[in-house]
């Protein structure tokens, strides 16, 4: 018998969706719950990828860790990830589908809605309790007859949906109400609840609002959760990087547009000892220069490095990194941040529109884009620490991921300081670094001594350790503001009829 489905949805984008699902697979797997979450389709640029090198939303990776599940391409079957403003790629299944991304918004339906519900199918016969994920909001009338993640999926499941509105933005109530209103008859019968998220304040100053709610749809509120501070990966955007103490030098990295998988950079942020600092003009570098001064600056991902190279050319962040670069400050690439460090990049196949651009001239490398995408688990070897940092440990194993299109090639005399077999990874030049490897920054020996090489004191806490514990401690709020049990109880009994 198919597995019930509990889904969550907002009344818009950012309510915190994809933190409550994450709450609610780790309460599900407390209670002994096989429980496996799901998200039809997901919109972002920070991807994981799985054990057979498939692609997923970060998001989802979050959720299966909190179920004690490793993330598999059925929990995120659709995944789009922004090349351009209007312009998307299209991974189904893990995979780059090039006829998808090619088709227009309205047209892709007929070819992805079978990949969601057979997807579903699959995660549904190993579970005992699916938690769904809906994306921005329901009621989305422009949006309806193209829809594969939201209702559609709950009607084809007969879920119980749970409405989620972020109180901290104002306007709550209008917003759960003005769902609900939108709604068909149909969809507003599968409704067991709203959840009122990121309060604060007195709850009881709340009153005679819910009561209210109720009162008008017939849906009761579940329960009021408090605002979390909270040190887990941010899906969409960048982690906001204000936190670390005023005396530290900073840490700057580059909010170029198309920025991607920033979670890389939550290691770093979780660091009581770091100050991380967004820059997105050669200004904001000037002002990081003054005292207690800069101590290194990370070149993120991208999703359209070219692109984005431009973009750094333009705001004149490129010219100022490449100066402070000379002037001895540290500069760390991951991934695309690696390629634009190097001298050229060449795009002979028009994955990026075509074309070549100089790079930051950093490091003596060039890169060419291919149209096969690098996806895949990966346990490098450190072949040369560079100097003052991880000095001594030439041999040991950094395990991350990789998520790339092109090959980098060094000028001869520079070697490779990262390589995973035959393939080098990652090339340095005195205190400057690059390397393909996503979630380097998670190794905590790396992550700690490139951390002293800058003169900064790291924790010594596991960051694999800090991420359980944030989502139990996320779990052990929502637990404490919700009848957790009822809501479970009430999922799984639904009818046989209605789980088909």
């Amino acid at each position: 018998m198919s597995a019930p489905v509990l889904m969550l949805q907002g009344t818009g984008s950012g309510v915190g969706k994809s933190l409550l699902t994450a709450a609610f697979c780790r309460l599900a797997r407390r209670r002994g719950i096989a429980v496996a979450p799901f998200k039809g389709q997901n919109m972002s640029n920070n991807a994981a990828v799985t054990a057979d090198g498939g692609e997923i939303g970060r998001a989802q990776a979050l959720q299966a860790r909190a179920a004690g599940l490793d993330p598999h391409v059925d929990m995120n079957p659709v995944l789009l990830k922004p090349l351009a403003d209007t312009r998307s790629e299209v991974v189904r299944l893990g995979r780059t589908d090039r006829g998808a991304t090619d088709l227009p918004w309205r047209e892709r339906k007929p070819r992805l809605w079978p990949v969601v519900t057979e997807a579903l199918a699959r995660l549904r016969d190993r579970a005992e309790l699916v938690i769904a994920e809906g994306a921005g909001s329901p009621a989305e009338t422009n949006l309806r007859e193209s829809d594969i993640v939201n209702m559609a999926v709950a009607r084809h499941a007969s879920a119980n949906v749970v409405l989620i509105a972020d109180i901290d933005r104002g306007g709550a109530f209008a917003s759960l109400y003005g769902t609900w209103a939108l709604l068909s008859a149909a969809d507003r019968a599968l409704f067991r609840g709203f959840i009122l998220n990121r309060f604060r304040g007195d709850p009881a100053l709340l009153a005679p609002a819910p009561e209210t709610l109720q009162e008008r749809t017939g849906v009761p509120v579940l329960g009021v959760v408090p605002w979390i501070d909270h040190k887990l990966p941010e899906e969409d955007g960048g982690p906001a990087l204000d936190a670390g103490p005023a005396n530290a030098p900073a840490i700057a990295a580059a909010a170029y547009p198309r920025a991607s998988n920033l979670d890389d950079l939550d290691p770093l942020r979780r660091e009581p000892g770091v100050r991380l600092r967004w820059v997105r003009r050669a200004r904001d570098l000037a002002a990081l220069t003054a005292p207690p001064g800069l101590a290194a600056i990370i070149l993120p991902g991208s999703r359209n490095t070219l692109d984005d190279l431009r973009w750094m050319k333009r705001t004149g962040l490129a010219d100022a990194i490449r100066s402070l670069a000379t002037d001895g400050i540290p500069v760390a690439g991951l991934c695309a941040g690696y390629q634009i460090m190097g001298r050229r990049i060449a795009d002979p196949a028009g994955i990026e529109g075509g074309g070549e651009e100089p790079g930051l001239r950093i490091l003596d490398v060039r890169t060419e884009l291919a149209p096969s995408k690098e996806t895949r688990r990966t346990r490098a070897r450190i072949t040369a620490a560079p100097p003052g940092w991880l000095e001594g440990e030439e041999g040991e194993i950094v395990a991350g991921y990789e998520i790339h299109h092109g090959r980098t090639r060094a000028a001869p005399g520079l070697q490779p300081w990262l390589a995973d077999g035959p393939r080098d990874l990652g090339h340095a030049d005195g205190a400057h670094w690059g390397c393909y490897l996503h979630g380097a920054f998670r190794n905590d020996r790396l992550r700690t001594g490139w951390l002293r090489s800058l003169g900064l004191r790291p924790d010594s806490a596991g960051w694999g350790g800090s991420i359980d514990h944030e989502l139990d401690r996320l779990a052990d709020t929502v637990e404490r503001c919700l009848d957790v049990d009822a809501v479970f109880a009430d999922a799984l009994r639904r009818p046989a009829a209605a789980r088909s």
